[in-house]
Formats: C-alpha cells, sequence, structure tokens
C-alpha cells in the first residue's frame, strides 16, 4: 500500500460502479481512499445500489456528478454512457453483486452499469461481494470464470460473517485492498486502456512462464482420536494468494494444500493432505521444482499414536497424550543434495523478536529466504485479510514492507521470487 504522499493514482480517472447490495456502504469509503491516492472518481449507481447508498453522498464524497439513469435526457443527448465506457482510466465496480456479474459475463444490458460495462475497452476490475452460498454456486463459479477469461481483474471476496448470520467467503474485499489491486491493474497496463481481447494488444510477459511452482498452504492436522486433532489458526488465505499469483505470473503451479475452507486459486494443480507426514510426501512427489514456497503452518508435534476410540470424559482421567516431533518439510527439502529447488522460501510466523527468529530459522532450516510475519493476538494475520510481512535474506538483508493485503502481498512476492530466479540464470 503507498503512502498518501506519493499519490499513486494522480491523474488517474475511475468509474466506479457501485452494485446493489448490503456492502454498497463500504463504496464511500471507497471513494475517500481512492480520492487520497490522487484519484479523479467518478460514481456510478444502480437501481439496486440506490437502496443503500444515496447519489448526493457518493457525489459529495467523490466531487462529481452520480450517474444512475441509463435513460438520463442531460446524459444521452450525446450518447452519455459510451463516453461513460471512455472517458476514464479503469472501472472499479464494487460490490460486484452476483446479479451484476451475471449480466457482465453474459452481455445482458437493461441498464446503465451493465450497458457501460458492455460498451467498454477500459481494464475493469471487480470487487465481488454476496452471501457465501451464491458465492460457492456453480453459476456464479462459471460466471467467474468467463469474466476472468474475458480479462477482467478480480480483488476478493474475503472470508468472513454475513450480513445473514452465515460465515465463509462472500465479504467485500477492504477499501484499501481495492486500492491496492487497482494500483496493480493499472501498472500492468501502463501500454494503455483496454482489455487485451478488445483492444488486440498482445499478452504482457509472463515473468514465471516455463516455470514450476510448489507452494504449501493452510494448517496440519494431527489426529489425537476419531474425532479430535491438534491443528492451528492458519486460514491458508496467504498461501493460496501466493499461489493464484504464481499461476498468474505464468507459472504451472503446484499447491499442496492442508484443510482449508477457502477456494482453490483459479489455474492451479491442488493437492489436499491432512497430516505433516502427508504434506511431505505430497511434496517430494511435486518435485522437481524451480522455485518451492512453504508458507503452511506445519504442526511441529503430532501425537505419538492415534487412539483408536474416541476418549470418553467419564470421570476418569485419560492418559497423558504423549507427543512427537513432526518431519521438517522446509529444512528436508532445502538440504537435499539433488534435486533442491533453486530457490526456496520459508514462512516465519512468530510472536515475538520476529527479525531474530527469522535469521536464526534461516541458518538452521538451509533455505534461501524467510517470509516472516508477526502472527501475535494482535496482529491478527492468522485468519486474517492483512499481513505485514518482513523478506530476510540468507546474507543478512531484510526488506520490511507495510500492511497490505494478502492478495497483494501475495502478488509483490512472486514477482520478488521472479526477479531472484532470473539473476540465478544469469
Amino acid at each position: 500500500m503507498s503512502s498518501p504522499l506519493e499519490k499513486p493514482l494522480a491523474g488517474r480517472r475511475i468509474l466506479l460502479i457501485v452494485g446493489g447490495g448490503i456492502a454498497a456502504y463500504k463504496a464511500l469509503d471507497l471513494i475517500r481512499r481512492l480520492r487520497e491516492r490522487g484519484a479523479q472518481v467518478r460514481p456510478l449507481l444502480t437501481d439496486s445500489a440506490q437502496e443503500f447508498v444515496t447519489p448526493l453522498a457518493a457525489a459529495a464524497l467523490a466531487g462529481e456528478r452520480t450517474h444512475t439513469d441509463l435513460f438520463d435526457r442531460e446524459s444521452e443527448a450525446d450518447i452519455g454512457h459510451i463516453k461513460l465506457a471512455r472517458d476514464a482510466d479503469a472501472i472499479v465496480v464494487a460490490p460486484a453483486t452476483a446479479n451484476l456479474m451475471a449480466r457482465m459475463a453474459t452481455g445482458h444490458a437493461p441498464d446503465l452499469a451493465s450497458t457501460v460495462l458492455l460498451a467498454t475497452t477500459l481494464p475493469i476490475l471487480i470487487a465481488p461481494a454476496m452471501n457465501v452460498r451464491m458465492w460457492l454456486h456453480p453459476a456464479t463459479q462459471r460466471n467467474l470464470a468467463t469474466l476472468k477469461a474475458d480479462g477482467v481483474a478480480v480483488v476478493g471476496p474475503n472470508e468472513g460473517a454475513m450480513a445473514e448470520a452465515e460465515f465463509g467467503p462472500g465479504r467485500l474485499a477492504e477499501p484499501h485492498e481495492i486500492a491496492d489491486a487497482l494500483e496493480t491493474l493499472l501498472a500492468q497496463r501502463t501500454e494503455g486502456p483496454g482489455l487485451g481481447f478488445l483492444a488486440g494488444r498482445e499478452p504482457s510477459k509472463k515473468p514465471l512462464a516455463g516455470r514450476h511452482v510448489l507452494v504449501t498452504s493452510g494448517p496440519t492436522h494431527e489426529p489425537i482420536d476419531p474425532v479430535r486433532y491438534l491443528a492451528n489458526r492458519s486460514s491458508g488465505r496467504q498461501g493460496h494468494a501466493v499461489a493464484a499469483a504464481a499461476a498468474q505470473a505464468g507459472a504451472r503451479v503446484t499447491l499442496v494444500s492442508g484443510p482449508v475452507t477457502i477456494p482453490d486459486p483459479e489455474g492451479v494443480s491442488v493437492v489436499r493432505v491432512e497430516s505433516a507426514r502427508e504434506m511431505l510426501a505430497a511434496v517430494e512427489a511435486a518435485l522437481p521444482a524451480d522455485l518451492a514456497i512453504f508458507a503452511a503452518a506445519v504442526g511441529d508435534w503430532r501425537p505419538a499414536e492415534m487412539r483408536a476410540g474416541k476418549i470418553k470424559k467419564d470421570g476418569t482421567a485419560p492418559a497423558p497424550l504423549q507427543l512427537v516431533e513432526n518431519p521438517d518439510i522446509l529444512a528436508t527439502i532445502a538440504g537435499r543434495t539433488e534435486g533442491r529447488p533453486p530457490l526456496v522460501i520459508g514462512f516465519a510466523a512468530e510472536t515475538d523478536a520476529v527479525l531474530d527468529n527469522a535469521r536464526t530459522k534461516i541458518a538452521r532450516k538451509g533455505c534461501d529466504w524467510i517470509v516472516a510475519n508477526d502472527v501475535s493476538a494482535e496482529g491478527g494475520v492468522m485468519g486474517g485479510t492483512e499481513n505485514t510481512v518482513h523478506l530476510v535474506g540468507r546474507e543478512g538483508g531484510v526488506e520490511t514492507w507495510p500492511k497490505l493485503g494478502k492478495e497483494e502481498v501475495g502478488r509483490r512476492l512472486v514477482a520478488r521470487f521472479a526477479e531472484l530466479l532470473a539473476a540465478q540464470s544469469h
């Protein structure tokens, strides 16, 4: 996330389309965030969005007129919807409801928002938000795949509590995450506005094209008895974001994932495991790889034996739980004499002395770089949507990044690792 003083979106004209859902209220904060970064924001509200926020509120924050009506006599006198579709650097759709995504994917254009989206050649970023069951419905996932294939960029949705007292993926990405994703999108489109399939441009060079990237993600579950296990609070969100970014960078990606509730990244081969020993076996089976990124929160210990039956709470004390060490996946792969990936990256989840512990870990494990972060309760990293990381090198160098959404952290990490791989090749 850039400093407000840098004005990373200075001079950029953004058309913000607000869909109709309870998350529409966050669009007002998004307008403020975009303007803080220097952007000029023009709001466009669907009819349903106006049930949650008013055109006046959006106009007051944007300092621009809010557009709402396809048949506005003043605007349509000079074909206003076509001007809206052209007179900007990018279009952001937030929230992108299931209905609005369906219209975009099928080319159905009964209102101003969908007509503008059908008529545009601008880069488009959507931030989906909807009930978890709507998000996971096959129809929505088909529409999402269509939009991605058409060149539409996507940020979120995040996982969390819903307005309907349900929990899962479907929450609108936070405004700063959307702004970060917009910065990234515009940086990738510096050659000019327009979707690739409409503007006829060559696709941008993929820095990891032809590479095999191996990523581990999520927690491990170590069984105590048939119904209980030892685990940790990892959501897998950061590891999955890294895998998604590597695929977008052109790599063939193998994601070895512990038990998670988040969706699989697009374009990634996923191997699902439960325990640390299963994860190590899957990692070894996936080799060789050009780049191995160990983002999983692997359990250090497991019960010496799994009890055959459920331990009963019947007034008698169960036998003490004996623990044994799990295999060290990072050290095992980093220490291979044959088949070691050229670049091995570890993650260090620490609650104190983050950099000191990361330096100790990189020496002990034998990896090339460590991505260290503070996972103390105050940081809210484990299970959360944001991360603050320190990239620690074997030679002692440290790169500290500001707090960013985990998707943006994933993109930046992959870009940095691609640079390191390229440097090794020269």
